[in-house]
């Protein structure tokens, strides 16, 4: 078996990183930042002022024998809105965009597919971003597995939980 990664930004990394780690075939998710224009790793702090161009994002590890990456995508894209520019809920600025980075063509070709397969769902347009993927920076230690570490949190309840819930609606056979 030879693990792939899919890259991707759906607002907070915290809870693109809970979806993902309840998907069959995931084997791990990294929340982390990418895209950014300024040098040397840059910390939480930075990366919210909106000042370094970074997006949250999360790197995702996955049995491709057990998940396409075109499913990947397209639980990504029905588990945020990809119609708000540089929002998600209350988080807005560039930090928090829509953002899907490809490797090579291949994959690039795979996410156009997607979006114009999942466009007909949203009255809005997609607004996702598609770049080719820049250094990816995991996040501070304290990011990683929030959801799972931090579940009775007040962010967590009121905004994640929900996408959760919404998870296990559209794809119970998908789910660990």
């Amino acid at each position: 078996m030879k693990t792939k990664i899919a890259t991707v930004g759906g607002g907070c990394f915290w809870c693109t990183e809970a979806v993902f780690n309840q998907i069959k075939g995931v084997e791990k998710v990294v929340s982390g930042y990418a895209g950014g224009n300024v040098p040397g790793y840059p910390t939480y702090r930075e990366v919210c002022s909106g000042l370094t161009g970074h997006a949250e994002v999360v790197q995702i590890s996955y049995d491709p024998e057990v998940i396409s990456y075109q499913e990947i995508l397209i639980i990504f894209m029905t588990t945020h809105d990809p119609t708000t520019l540089n929002r998600q809920g209350a988080d807005v600025g560039t930090q928090y965009r829509s953002v899907i980075y490809y490797t090579n063509g291949e994959e690039k070709s795979v996410i156009e597919e997607v979006v114009k397969q999942v466009q007909p769902y949203y009255d809005n347009p997609i607004v996702t971003e598609v770049s080719e993927l820049p250094t990816f920076y995991p996040a501070e230690e304290y990011h990683q597995n929030y959801y799972a570490n931090n579940k009775e949190q007040g962010y967590c309840n009121f905004v994640i939980t929900p996408k959760i819930s919404k998870l296990r609606k559209l794809y119970a056979d998908k789910l660990k």
